[in-house]
């Protein structure tokens, strides 16, 4: 009898746990007062407090992140604001503005992140601390979000790689915006980069969604520098010396361009025989030169190599009785007949004068049929 004494007396009074949300007394202003000093109040510093925080963490990010961008975290702050204010820290800026933009769109994606990771992470912590106060038990939250974590982590592995490699390719500045890369089933520019994803255009203007989790290796063509490199084959009985000659006055031709020459980063360099066949000897030129304008100065490199062996008479690989007879045919008169190319049969002996004949008598010529075969009987 006693024992159940003590149970009732010790059991909550639901009359008592319903009006904790409320005052006691409705009809009472200092009961309205007294309640509002309790729970109402905690939760109002709650959020309040949870606000501050969370808006004084996302300003210093942003801050911190904007100064990264803009390249002015050293040279104007302090002491060392006067030389950020000067011509040398003006030139020190501008020296490299491609590494520039890498490095802002890398601290804006990076603090983006952070500044979404804080809000969850405050506004997680408000939650709890609410619900705590209004005397709900948060022991089966934590325990479900421990669960729940451990679910994912086996479940969503390829998820947790994808932003795990995705947040080391962003610290470590892999590739950005921009860039052409090569990373295996996609080779193309990059035009979004995020945690999860990145999304290449490839030469056909295919978008390919790459997961960053997928990523075995990737190759940066565009960072840093590139390497313009030409491959030259010329004929066999060539004279090699005459021909490094010509390649190097190509090259100077395209250093000295006012356009494609400022992208040249270093002087030219032509190797020795790269391969050798029956008929070409391949000879390699290489120049350094601004990251993606390789493929413009290769380009360049070509032309004023052409234009330099034409002018020379160097046929390339293949092509010396060809070149002989256009040599043939600039010299002689326009009235005179046209050479004969090596490369014709007798067929085509045949046609050529036939469509002569029939140019000088200005008759069209009727295509004969050939009379079908009789049956045999």
């Amino acid at each position: 009898m006693r024992a159940a004494l003590l149970i009732a007396a010790a059991a909550p009074d639901p009359q008592e746990t319903e009006n904790s949300l409320g005052p006691n007394d409705t009809t009472s202003a200092q009961s309205w007062g007294e309640w509002f000093l309790g729970i109402p109040l905690r939760i109002i510093l709650i959020v309040a407090i949870s606000s501050i925080t969370l808006f004084l963490i996302r300003r210093t990010i942003r801050t911190i992140t904007n100064h990264v961008a803009d390249g002015t975290p050293f040279l104007d702050r302090g002491i060392l604001r006067p030389i950020g204010e000067s011509e040398v820290g003006g030139v020190l800026a501008k020296a490299n503005p491609l590494s520039s933009a890498r490095r802002a769109q890398r601290a804006r994606t990076l603090g983006s992140v952070l500044r979404s990771s804080a809000t969850i992470v405050v506004g997680g912590i408000a939650f709890f601390l609410i619900l705590d106060t209004l005397g709900v038990n948060i022991a089966p939250f934590i325990a479900s979000a421990g669960v729940i974590g451990v679910a994912l982590g086996f479940g969503a592995q390829s998820l947790v790689k994808d932003f795990l490699t995705g947040l080391f390719m962003l610290l470590e500045d892999q590739y950005g915006v921009g860039d052409v890369v090569d990373v295996g089933p996609a080779n193309g520019t990059v035009e979004a980069v995020t945690l999860r994803i990145t999304k290449i255009r490839d030469s056909d203007g295919t978008l390919w969604y790459v997961p960053n989790g997928t990523m075995l290796r990737v190759g940066n063509k565009t960072q840093g520098w590139a390497t313009a490199v030409v491959e030259i084959d010329v004929d066999y009985f060539a004279d090699l010396d005459q021909v490094r000659e010509l390649l190097t006055t190509a090259a100077s031709r395209v250093v000295k361009d006012p356009v494609v020459g400022a992208h040249v980063l270093g002087e030219p360099t032509i190797t020795g025989i790269e391969r050798l066949s029956a008929d070409a000897v391949t000879l390699r030129m290489k120049v350094k030169t601004s990251p993606a304008m390789q493929w413009e100065v290769a380009r360049e490199l070509r032309t004023a190599t052409r234009d330099e062996l034409e002018r020379a008479d160097v046929p390339l690989a293949g092509q010396r009785d060809l070149m002989a007879t256009h040599r043939a045919a600039a010299l002689l008169p326009a009235d005179d007949p046209i050479p004969r190319d090596p490369r014709s049969t007798p067929l085509d002996d045949v046609a050529s004068n036939r469509d002569a004949r029939v140019a000088a008598s200005g008759v069209q010529a009727v295509p004969t049929e050939e009379p079908a075969p009789t049956e045999e009987r």
